[in-house]
């Protein structure tokens, strides 16, 4: 059987209807598969279109495929177990488990430059808007994805073996591959009236 093939949409789907039906799917239900290299330059490129104050570029992108899944779930487990050491050896196999499943994941961080004009959340509201560009781009080119953090997003211990430094901020991980079952559900609906108000000044 011919594995599937990715292109971007035909020219009758709209950008705005891309946006829209754009949905996350975990980790854990993502099967190869992944973005070629290709792909993935185009995904990288639109994450480095990111809103950026002050053109600091404050994302980084450490990309983790392959056999390098494995050693980067038993870095997780080890992390939680270094937390916890007395922790269930079911969650410790969740974390050691996740990684190896989607085909690619991409850690997402912040190089904050301290004491800098650009205020500290601006770079890491800047690298957090490069993770959603991630998303949207893979969802653009017809895969699939989803943005998690949990307790190893913010592990001192995970962010060093990434090559981190003290004050790096990690924004989360993105797993990026094809839905393991391609009937996915419609996105929910959202009354956007309850998030929306409008200030008048009077």
């Amino acid at each position: 059987m011919n594995a599937p093939t990715h292109a971007q949409p035909e020219s009758t789907v709209s950008p705005i209807d891309t946006l829209l039906s754009r949905a996350s799917v975990s980790p854990r239900l993502l099967a190869g598969p992944g973005p070629s290299d290709a792909q993935l330059d185009l995904i990288l490129d639109a994450a480095l279109r990111a809103p950026d104050h002050g053109n600091l570029k404050p994302a980084r992108f450490i990309l983790v495929r392959g056999e390098a899944r494995q050693r980067f779930g038993d870095m997780l487990a080890a992390a939680l177990l270094k937390r916890d050491s007395q922790a269930p050896e079911a969650i410790v196999e969740k974390f050691r488990s996740w990684p190896r499943v989607p085909p690619l994941l991409i850690a997402v961080a912040a190089k904050i430059r301290a004491g800098h004009n650009i205020p500290e959340v601006e770079q890491l509201l800047s690298s957090g808007a490069a993770a959603m560009n991630l998303l949207n781009a893979a969802h653009a080119l017809g895969f699939a994805g989803m943005w998690v953090t949990g307790p190893s997003a913010y592990d001192p211990v995970v962010m060093r073996a990434l090559g981190l430094e003290e004050g790096d901020k990690l924004v989360g991980f993105v797993g990026l591959g094809t839905p393991a079952n391609p009937t996915r559900p419609a996105p929910r609906k959202v009354d956007r009236q309850a998030y929306v108000s409008e200030w008048t000044g009077e």
